[in-house]
């Protein structure tokens, strides 16, 4: 140093982190799950999304709109929505499981995301269509619709639908 003082540098050794395995508080997660499945409900969607390692239930509703808004573009989150389908001769409900990466999720976390869709999957095991998004236009209900009229086959009625 110029003004004659030493600074001695420390350098400390610490432990490399290994990453922690995701967990899941399965019990309100499989609880969420039969409330979006119940015909005796109001119950729409489930969203799931993680507290530091451990996957929980973040929020439940019965609007589309509020569903959308529970996903930000730093949040890696999963989704779970039941949405009826069919015509004015037949009407079903459908059900859709949703991977949410958004656009600023770093590398190391989008890597992460395949097993932990595999941990929550064998919870929310029923579901006619998987998607994955990481940008708000991608969460719209009518790509849903089309993506179940995909996946369900024939279509009977006369072409009018009944929300």
């Amino acid at each position: 140093m110029s003004d004659g003082i030493e600074v001695e540098q420390i350098v400390e050794s610490k432990p490399k982190r290994m990453p922690v395995a995701t967990s899941l508080d399965k019990e309100a997660i499989r609880e969420a799950y039969e409330d979006v499945r119940s015909d005796l409900t109001d119950t729409e969607w489930a969203v799931f999304k993680f507290d530091g390692a451990q996957i929980i239930v973040h929020g439940r509703g019965q609007c589309f709109e509020q569903f959308r808004e529970q996903f930000g573009d730093s949040e890696r989150a999963f989704g779970y929505i039941r949405i009826q389908m069919g015509d004015e001769m037949s009407k079903r409900k459908k059900f859709i499981f949703l991977t949410w990466i958004g656009q600023e999720v770093g590398v190391i976390q989008r890597a992460k995301m395949s097993t932990d869709k595999a941990l929550i999957k064998d919870v929310l095991n029923n579901f006619a269509v998987e998607l994955q998004a990481g940008v708000q236009a991608e969460l719209d209900i009518e790509l849903f619709r089309e993506a179940l009229n995909r996946a369900g086959g024939a279509n009977y009625g006369t072409g009018v639908r009944d929300n």
